[in-house]
């Protein structure tokens, strides 16, 4: 039996003053077959639970009984979710589990749960190369409580030009990018973005974020780094690519890459993003064996100018 729906069964019985296999299989998305084995199992294995056969029947745990691996507290029950909820970097089978057992939590921290769970996404590489491990700033657990709690918080901010602000916000969500963490919160001027290394003061208030109905972390955020990825990157180059390389580029540009239709000549258009003309051309000098920029003419002659001095230097 699969460990997540030992503890999403437990869970489910103590939440509920009995459940039938039919019950059991369809919160945790198995066959009644597999529901029934897992029961029986449990049984076996000394669990205290029994079954009342007959209308009204299913399976009971003797006595209210309470195990240890249901004695979640709502702390408990927010942390494992935050560790690896639907909105994580966890593998597929994790967040499988993870859906399982919020539906057999009881009431009281199911809301918790679900907010810890959406209240997080986490990216391992940072901006450019930087790959370090995230290290929670100071004011980090105040604004991850206020996210899953869904209240205001009054945030003083220094920015990048070393100005101090205050402001009351709107928090939506965390993100850990590389090493860096920032907030995702709603303002008077719109949606910000906050680095929480910046925060100097967090202090939640009692009145309620107001927090889009149709809003997901995981998607906002993808627009958010798709934009500062182009600011990052404001060049454009245009280019033809044969489609066998088509993998290589996306290994060698990954986000920065953009790829279009396939051309009368068996060719696909891509483009490509850079932060100026000579860095882009060094970039895709080593693909001309693939690779034809059609434009800006600028990346062209740079392009010339690379392989100019290539056969000069090894002719």
């Amino acid at each position: 039996m699969r460990t997540d729906r030992l503890v999403a069964v437990l869970l489910l019985l103590q939440r509920r003053e009995r459940v039938t296999a039919a019950e059991v299989a369809r919160e945790l998305e198995v066959s009644e077959r597999t529901a029934r084995r897992d029961l029986d199992a449990l049984a076996a294995a000394g669990v205290p639970i029994y079954s009342v056969q007959g209308r009204g029947g299913g399976w009971r745990l003797i006595g209210g009984a309470r195990t240890d691996l249901s004695g979640l507290t709502a702390g408990e029950a927010r942390a494992l979710f935050l560790a690896a909820g639907p909105a994580s970097a966890e593998a597929p089978a994790v967040k499988a589990a993870l859906r399982k057992l919020v539906h057999a939590l009881p009431e009281p921290f199911r809301p918790q749960a679900e907010a810890a769970a959406a209240s997080l996404v986490t990216e391992p590489h940072g901006w450019g190369s930087t790959s370090a491990e995230p290290r929670p700033p100071r004011l980090l657990d105040a604004l991850q409580d206020a996210v899953i709690r869904g209240v205001q918080v009054r945030l003083g901010y220094l920015d990048g030009r070393g100005i101090r602000t205050e402001r009351t916000v709107h928090p939506l969500g965390i993100v850990a990018k590389g090493p860096w963490w920032y907030l995702v919160a709603g303002t008077e001027a719109g949606r910000r973005t906050f680095r929480i290394d910046r925060v100097s003061a967090a202090e939640p208030t009692d009145d309620p974020a107001h927090r889009p109905e149709d809003f997901d972390l995981a998607r906002s955020w993808r627009e958010i780094a798709d934009e500062v990825d182009r600011r990052r990157q404001p060049l454009e180059a245009e280019a033809l690519c044969g489609p066998e390389a088509i993998g290589l580029l996306r290994m060698a540009f990954g986000p920065r890459l953009e790829v279009g239709g396939p051309q009368p000549d068996g060719r696909v258009r891509v483009a490509v993003r850079g932060y100026d003309e000579p860095t882009l051309a060094g970039e895709l000098a080593g693909l001309v064996a693939w690779l034809e920029v059609t434009d800006p003419p600028g990346v062209r002659d740079h392009l010339a100018a690379i392989g100019t001095a290539l056969v000069e230097r090894y002719r």
